[in-house]
């Protein structure tokens, strides 16, 4: 299951290596078909390959409006920070 991370610990759960995050809300429906797919995925693939991770943007606003995300759900890879 794709770890969920928080505006505090996102800078430290995506420093290293490939990961993708995952931007939802439990609102939107697009976000509940595609969080299913992203949790298989994330128990698939070794965090060496790829870390998936979710943020809900209604609790942790700040991270999201940061990277420009106007609407959901929203993927964003980052390699290495």
């Amino acid at each position: 299951m794709a770890k969920a991370i928080t505006d505090a610990t996102f800078e430290q759960e995506t420093k290293d290596g490939l990961v993708l995050v995952d931007f939802w809300a439990t609102w939107c429906g697009p976000c509940r078909m595609q969080g299913p797919i992203l949790d298989k995925l994330s128990e698939e693939l070794s965090e060496d390959v790829l870390k998936i991770v979710k943020m809900d943007v209604d609790e942790n606003p700040n991270t999201a409006r940061a990277f420009g995300i106007m609407s959901i759900p929203t993927l964003l890879f980052k390699k290495d920070g």
